[in-house]
């Protein structure tokens, strides 16, 4: 089943990299009239996330440098821009964590998790529980990028 999850994670980040292939760094970083946020903010939210989720709360190092876990974090500025590199870097990682997590899941490194109550309303208990959990997150903010894309167009 966990394979499954990984897959749809997966599969939603490359979604998520179809949909803003073509748009430019500017579209990537305007907030619409009446948004909070940007595009660039939830696709750098969705990949700090997993990695909060699944490496914070079972006490693992995150694979991600620290300040874009902090630009990007829950609670972060959803009004933000960033260099071609940035958006560079979040893309390589929206694909090549999905990987890391699987593999170090396979490995059995994923042993302890932290219980964490979600602003969703449910608690997390354990690893299985933050990568379902994840996808529904992520798919939450897949869907707030397509519509602020089509906003955009």
């Amino acid at each position: 089943m966990i394979s499954f999850h990984l897959e749809l994670l997966a599969q939603t980040r490359v979604n998520f990299l179809n949909l803003i292939e073509g748009l430019s760094l500017e579209q990537i970083c305007t907030v619409p009239e009446g948004r909070t946020n940007n595009i660039l903010w939830n696709l750098g939210h969705v990949v700090v996330t997993q990695q909060i989720l699944c490496y914070k709360l079972s006490g693992l190092p995150m694979n991600l440098p620290v300040e874009l876990i902090e630009k990007y974090r829950k609670g972060s500025n959803g009004q933000l821009t960033a260099t071609a590199d940035e958006l560079a870097l979040l893309k390589q990682a929206a694909l090549s964590l999905v990987e890391k997590t699987k593999m170090d899941y396979i490995e059995g490194i994923f042993k302890h998790f932290e219980e964490y109550p979600t602003s969703y309303g449910i608690k997390l208990h354990h690893i299985e529980e933050a990568l379902t959990f994840n996808n529904t997150h992520e798919g939450v903010h897949f869907g707030l990028a397509m519509a602020i894309a089509k906003q955009l167009s």
